[in-house]
């Protein structure tokens, strides 16, 4: 076996605090750079349903002062280490990455161990966080296809997994300083929280360095998630303009499943790249929309591939039926020709993976969510590998595309189909 594939048939380390802070790590001695995924469990999931934007606010506070250093120098500190950094709130979880220089590391890891434990969160950033979130909200008034999707989201998914990320303008007006301390102190917690670190590390040392800035973070008793149906809305936003945009949902196939390699690759043919079924059929040959896309979109207990497609007014229906059509035409199997072509865009992607140790920690840390464990390079290529369209359309066949959502927005309302 050379030795890169022995490298990346390696399983990660794997460390669980008695606090319940599970840390990864995947050494990458040929890396000059280290990436860290920190996780905490601190999703929109958690917001209660009138302050819908509280993870996000949060997120933006604990960056505005932190330990001893306050919010510029902070940011100063990071960048004089050379850390690339995002925050992202997401379902579950608040997520916070960085990557530097492998000798940075320890240093940069006891910033963002004051970030998540020891934030400010003073009370005179309050109004200027709430103005970046609700600039964020109004960008989305800006983009009617992002419009149609959150609604579909809302509508597709139970209460509270559909909400959008970046939560509700009525809301975020509504959060107070008070509030933003209680769901951080809530939410920003070990049990439940994972740190995923990929590049030149040495495991005891990472160990020990993470003990000794996370060993002692108290843990916090969870608060169970309570699950609604959605409320029932029409489907169509009026919107005045000449164009339409439409979202397709349907139920699939979480990534904890073992079946979800073949759903997502099933997804892949239907929408990846110029030769996809969407883009042939529905853009290239009818020129029915000037764009079109399908995506697997996965949380822990649940997932939906989301469809989006934008066109003009007086093609809309007909974009939604075809575009429509060709999802239920999935149901009716691939060919190997198609899955060939998506193995190959497969490869190229798990090779890029291979030179990014950012990729790599926020893999590791999304396994561990999903899985309870980490799969190595090596075993997701090989499951790559064992796809075909024999297999692929067996689960077509117990679980083709099927209990579709619907949301457009536009000029005039769309027959949906039934």
């Amino acid at each position: 076996m050379p030795a890169s594939s022995a490298l990346h048939d390696r399983p990660a380390h794997v460390h669980q605090f008695d606090n319940g802070l599970v840390l990864l790590a995947e050494p990458i001695p040929s890396m000059q750079s280290a990436a860290l995924t920190l996780m905490t469990p601190c999703g929109y999931s958690t917001e209660p349903a009138d302050r819908l934007g509280l993870s996000g606010m949060v997120c933006d506070m604990v960056l505005r002062g932190a330990g001893e250093r306050d919010s510029r120098a902070l940011i100063n500190d990071l960048e004089n280490l050379g850390v690339e950094r995002g925050e992202a709130v997401g379902a579950s979880q608040s997520s916070f990455s960085g990557a530097t220089l492998a000798e940075n590391l320890p240093e940069a890891l006891s910033i963002f161990a004051d970030i998540v434990r020891r934030p400010h969160l003073p009370n005179d950033q309050v109004e200027a966080a709430r103005q970046v979130c609700l600039q964020e909200i109004h960008g989305v008034d800006d983009d009617p296809g992002q419009q149609v999707m959150i609604e579909l989201r809302r509508r597709s998914y139970p209460e509270p997994w559909g909400r959008p990320s970046h939560g509700e303008e009525e809301g975020v007006l509504a959060v107070t300083a008070a509030e933003i301390k209680r769901h951080w102190a809530l939410h920003y917690r070990p049990n439940g929280a994972i740190l995923g670190v990929a590049g030149d590390i040495e495991w005891e040392r990472l160990r020990d360095r993470v003990e000794e800035l996370f060993g002692d973070w108290p843990s916090v008793p969870v608060q169970p998630t309570v699950e609604r149906t959605p409320a029932t809305t029409s489907p169509h936003i009026a919107f005045d303009s000449n164009q339409c945009h439409i979202g397709i949902a349907y139920p699939s196939t979480p990534y904890k499943d073992p079946n979800y390699i073949q759903a997502w690759a099933a997804v892949g043919i239907l929408s990846g790249g110029m030769s996809s079924r969407l883009f042939t059929e529905v853009r290239e040959k009818r020129g029915l929309c000037y764009t079109v896309n399908a995506s697997l979109q996965t949380q822990r207990e649940r997932a939906r591939v989301l469809c989006y497609a934008g066109t003009t007014a007086e093609r809309a229906q007909e974009t939604l039926d075809v575009t429509y059509a060709e999802l239920v035409r999935l149901g009716e199997g691939v060919e190997q020709a198609e899955l060939d072509r998506l193995k190959a865009r497969i490869k190229s992607s798990l090779i890029m993976q291979q030179e990014s140790t950012s990729a790599r920690s926020s893999a590791i840390a999304r396994d561990w969510f999903h899985l309870g464990r980490v799969r190595t390079l090596d075993e997701v290529s090989q499951l790559v590998d064992d796809l075909t369209a024999e297999s692929i359309n067996a689960y077509l066949r117990d679980q083709p595309p099927r209990d579709f959502t619907f949301a457009t927005l536009g000029p005039t309302p769309l027959q949906i189909p039934n």
